[in-house]
């Protein structure tokens, strides 16, 4: 890992959180991402996971964390366990978790080799009442293949049948839709370094310059700031390409007068960053593209000053419908009659702004929540409006990230140039010529 290592007192905190939600004589079981084959003898990137992560600060395969408050012997109350390390592994993979570093990393102190998981978790399940296992319930989630989570609840259910097993997505959901602190910081110094690469494309963008190379800038920024790398794929869709709600590609060249879509983030310690701004390539606006654009960013503004406690997610994308709708109409994309002509289950608006406006971000970046909740002080949100015009050949997006608070909201990317003159500015500055 790059980045710099997280004091335990957080992790420390998110274990005592979850014992708080757990029912009497339960033992909760997590375990880390499995390694993914690439090709060959390569795998892909390890990305732990996050509930692990958020419960434990290990970031490293091969990993298990049993918890038990419960447990007559306190030695096994709170466990730890690693995949040993040995002189072939170091000498090919490098560094791992030694017991000391474990303990310094997650607050732990009893940390356990991998070898010996079944061994302990045998000894003390006679005793427990009730499982809790983890699997993935996000409802954007859709996957046929086997997980090594439903392996494993499988495995557990077959060896102990008669126990009572139950769901910790719940209590995670709960847990991480409210950010601490210190989560805080970390997801802003990943909003930092999203801005610092931002910044850095500003002075280099210029008419002939490619999608990709654009991406290879924001990445050289990324990992020079100890990110690990990027939060999700980048989009920088230049010209039509913007209008591709997706768009990976990143492989056109940019041409004078077109307007380029950049959504990208970086992931520090396992916090994202998403942001999404629209600069033009020869530096300055056409007078339609700003028209759009000042819509764009008044709906942004807008829908920020929307983002408080307690308001219910249909009554705020309501609310944001009703603001775009005036901004289209105000274009002369929309007219009156086709609002009022409207089909209510797919508004007018719908045709040039077709997403969610919003959605919570943290560990993942679209994070675990409820969304049938109203909003909360200490949930981290995205706002990012956007009208899209195949016919006029471009699309404009713009996204912070907002934290809201029982004051109102602070925007973590408040410092990030979003007014379409100050990003003129930059690009026509000499250190852009």
């Amino acid at each position: 890992m790059k980045y710099k290592q997280i004091e335990s007192k957080l992790f420390i905190e998110n274990r005592v959180k979850l014992r708080n939600l757990l029912k009497n004589n339960s033992i909760a079981l997590f375990q880390s991402n499995g390694e993914f084959p690439k090709s060959g003898d390569q795998d892909f990137p390890f990305k732990q996971n996050a509930d692990l992560f958020y419960l434990s600060g290990i970031d490293q395969e091969k990993t298990m964390l049993l918890i038990y408050s419960d447990c007559p012997n306190p030695l096994y109350r709170e466990v730890l366990f690693l995949r040993q390390t040995n002189a072939h592994i170091q000498v090919w993979e490098g560094r791992k978790y030694t017991k000391e570093m474990a303990q310094q990393a997650s607050g732990i102190q009893n940390i356990q080799w991998i070898d010996n998981f079944d061994n302990v978790l045998h000894s003390i399940m006679p005793y427990a009442d009730r499982v809790y296992l983890n699997l993935n319930e996000s409802s954007a989630a859709s996957y046929d293949l086997a997980t090594p989570d439903t392996r494993f609840a499988e495995q557990m259910k077959a060896r102990y049948p008669l126990h009572k097993y139950e769901r910790a997505a719940p209590l995670m959901r709960q847990l991480r839709d409210i950010k601490s602190h210190e989560e805080i910081q970390l997801l802003q110094t990943a909003c930092d370094i999203t801005k610092d690469a931002f910044l850095r494309v500003l002075h280099f963008v210029r008419p002939g310059v490619t999608e990709y190379e654009i991406e290879a800038e924001i990445i050289h920024e990324f990992i020079r700031q100890r990110a690990t790398g990027h939060a999700y794929p980048p989009i920088i869709a230049t010209g039509a390409n913007a209008n591709i709600l997706h768009y990976n590609d990143n492989n056109q060249a940019c041409q004078d007068g077109e307007l380029i879509l950049m959504d990208f983030g970086a992931e520090y310690a396992n916090y994202n960053a998403d942001l999404t701004r629209i600069i033009p390539v020869n530096g300055r606006f056409s007078k339609r593209q700003k028209q759009v654009y000042n819509a764009v960013l008044n709906v942004m503004r807008a829908t920020k000053e929307l983002m408080v406690p307690g308001l219910s997610a249909k009554d705020f994308n309501m609310q944001v419908g009703e603001i775009m709708t005036e901004e289209l109409i105000a274009l002369g994309l929309i007219s009156t009659d086709d609002v009022k002509n409207q089909n209510p289950d797919f508004p007018a608006y719908k045709k040039y702004f077709m997403h969610g406006v919003s959605h919570h971000l943290g560990l993942d970046v679209h994070d675990l929540s409820n969304r049938y909740l109203p909003f909360a002080a200490g949930n981290v949100l995205t706002c990012e409006p956007g009208i899209y015009i195949p016919e006029e050949g471009f699309g404009i997006r713009l996204e912070n990230n907002i934290l809201v608070t029982n004051d109102g909201n602070t925007d973590l990317m408040e410092k990030i140039p979003i007014e379409p003159e100050e990003i003129e500015d930059i690009m026509n500055s000499s250190s852009y010529k």
